[in-house]
């Protein structure tokens, strides 16, 4: 009971799920990760999502995901998901209905222990330009990049269960973790660590005739906490472009092995590895 799939950023695009259904029907992982961003995108001004009326966990996801149960029966595979800053809390709030019927469990903010393994979920991402802030967290301070939003003053689908003014990421890592040893810790996380080969995004510059330039936008205390606790394996995704501008999508920090499942391209990308063997990583582009 090893084998592990790794996605992330599906963006509610349905035949993405489809061709993910495929192989996970096919190659029967032990182990799903899904890394946030998983909704279809919903406009801020209007209400609307890209998939019109469509309630997407109850309609699509909880159907299919059930469907697929059913027919994998005993082989259907243990699936950890969280949000990803994309996600509107009032959408995703949903998935827990999917949680009552064991089609997954929402890791986000929460541990789950199996053998050895302890698996932790994690949702945030620094401050974005974009205005839906209902995963947004300062980092390690009250800075922000330039461009960026701060997230009380954007727009929350909820009303928040956290102090948007104070809250950080450092913070709610150290809270989420404690004293616990992390040296099988596994770490599913929506924003990739600052500075490294996960986290490149373009910025691109005010004049035309200019090429835009790329920039590291990744969460800092994530990169803090990677390298003190030194935790077996993270998996990350939200930067989509990250993984063409450098060239790669997995990175040693010591001894932890990080890895993204982003991808700018109309295919899914899918991560697998051995849970024991970390450097068996694979990623696949599969068309959809």
């Amino acid at each position: 009971m090893n084998t592990c799939f790794f996605v992330s950023d599906l963006h509610g695009k349905m035949s993405r799920y489809e061709a993910f259904f495929r192989i996970i029907k096919k190659e029967k992982p032990d182990f799903v990760f899904m890394g946030g961003d998983l909704l279809p995108h919903k406009s801020v001004k209007t209400g609307q999502t890209q998939a019109g009326e469509i309630d997407f966990v109850r309609d699509f996801m909880i159907r299919k995901f059930s469907k697929l149960k059913d027919v994998m029966d005993c082989a259907y595979p243990e699936i950890f998901l969280i949000p990803g800053n994309d996600d509107h809390k009032i959408l995703f709030d949903a998935v827990a209905e999917g949680e009552k019927t064991d089609l997954w469990r929402n890791l986000h903010n929460r541990c789950v222990v199996i053998g050895k393994y302890r698996f932790y979920g994690y949702a945030c991402v620094p401050p974005t330009p974009f205005m839906i802030k209902d995963w947004d967290r300062f980092d390690i301070s009250k800075e922000i990049e330039h461009g960026c939003i701060a997230p009380a003053e954007g727009y929350h689908s909820m009303k928040p269960d956290h102090d948007p003014e104070n809250d950080t990421i450092q913070n709610d890592l150290q809270s989420l973790v404690n004293d616990d040893t992390l040296e099988f810790g596994v770490f599913l996380f929506h924003s990739p660590p600052y500075q490294t080969m996960l986290d490149q995004a373009y910025i691109h510059n005010p004049e035309p005739d200019q090429q835009p330039t790329t920039s590291n936008v990744g969460s800092k205390a994530i990169r803090m906490f990677i390298d003190e606790k030194q935790p077996y394996i993270t998996m990350h995704g939200h930067i989509h472009e990250s993984p063409g501008i450098s060239g790669q999508w997995k990175q040693s920090l010591g001894r932890t092995w990080s890895f993204s499942a982003a991808h700018d391209g109309p295919e899914l990308a899918v991560l697998k590895f051995e849970l024991n063997d970390p450097l068996s990583v694979t990623r696949r582009l599969i068309k959809t």
